[in-house]
């Protein structure tokens, strides 16, 4: 499986992960959430991360593998899921309060940045039709932004537009960090996911404390299947998305843009399971964004 077959998987399983976090926020408190949501990723991994120390030829596949790690290497993994843990705190709170075909081209500008940030500090080059594919993936991605303030969202004004574009920021930056940990560093895909999703519970904790405290006006937590879901979902889109930065040639620009494939997914999950409104016209941006990743997916073999 190559890496563009594999930034798809992703963008598939993402748009189902999107999905269970607006079915988990709604009507719920929002820190709860986010921390069993991860409890349960970290439980998956928790055991071959001991077997991995114990007695590592019981592990059936290389890929369930986790390498040790020394300080530096632990303090590397601890900072990417501070660096994530942040951005979902923004993104959470901003999906409880707006509508998911709004979040979801929000926060698939991320390749924006995230190409910016590979053209100038990595290096990163393309050839004409992924630039093509590129910029009409982030064309239909704006449209569907503009057909979106047709709901009556006042972007400059509403707070939680403003907390869904800096986690669309530091997730931008979490896929360059992504791609310095596993193609530049050479840390393995189940090193990374594994001490990824045991951070991410460490993080967590504190917020989470505070709010069983009540140290701040909070709502309350309502436990729903949807948490355990988000948890499993995004170990299989992080999995397929790992594993494709490890491969040779990886473009991380054009592989953000196909991960963000995902909001097709997310904006008829949402049209569907949410009712939300105003789908016909945001019909012409999602079918740009539909060309624009089959001209990414034709543009690598060129």
């Amino acid at each position: 499986m190559d890496w563009i077959t594999l930034g798809l998987l992703s963008a598939l399983v993402l748009g189902l992960y999107d999905l269970g976090k607006k079915h988990a926020v709604r009507e719920n408190a929002v820190l709860p959430v986010l921390f069993w949501a991860q409890v349960c990723a970290a439980c998956i991994w928790l055991p071959w991360v001991i077997l991995s120390r114990v007695n590592p030829d019981l592990i059936p596949s290389e890929l369930l593998r986790v390498d040790a790690l020394d300080l530096p290497g632990h303090f590397r993994l601890f900072a990417k899921s501070a660096l994530v843990g942040t951005s979902w705190i923004f993104a959470y709170f901003a999906l409880k309060h707006l509508p998911i075909s709004l979040v979801a081209p929000i926060r698939a500008t991320s390749p924006v940045w995230t190409l910016l940030g590979a053209y100038f500090l990595l290096s990163e080059r393309f050839n004409a039709m992924q630039w093509t594919g590129i910029l009409i993936t982030l064309g239909g991605f704006y449209l569907l932004s503009v057909a979106g303030k047709k709901e009556g969202i006042r972007f400059h004004r509403d707070r939680w537009v403003w907390f869904i574009i800096a986690a669309t920021l530091l997730g931008a930056a979490s896929s360059l960090y992504d791609k310095y940990l596993l193609n530049v560093l050479g840390y393995r895909t189940p090193t990374v996911q594994s001490w990824f999703a045991i951070y991410l519970v460490v993080f967590f904790f504190p917020f989470v404390w505070g709010w069983q405290r009540r140290w701040w006006p909070r709502g309350e937590f309502h436990w729903r299947w949807s948490i355990p879901f988000v948890g499993i979902a995004l170990l299989v889109a992080d999995f397929a998305y790992f594993r494709a930065l490890e491969m040779e040639g990886v473009l991380i620009g054009v592989l953000s843009c196909l991960r963000r494939g995902s909001a097709l997914v997310s904006f008829a999950g949402g049209l569907w399971l949410f009712k939300e409104k105003n789908g016909l016209r945001k019909l012409p941006a999602l079918l740009t964004i539909l060309v624009g990743i089959i001209v990414l997916v034709l543009g690598k073999g060129t």
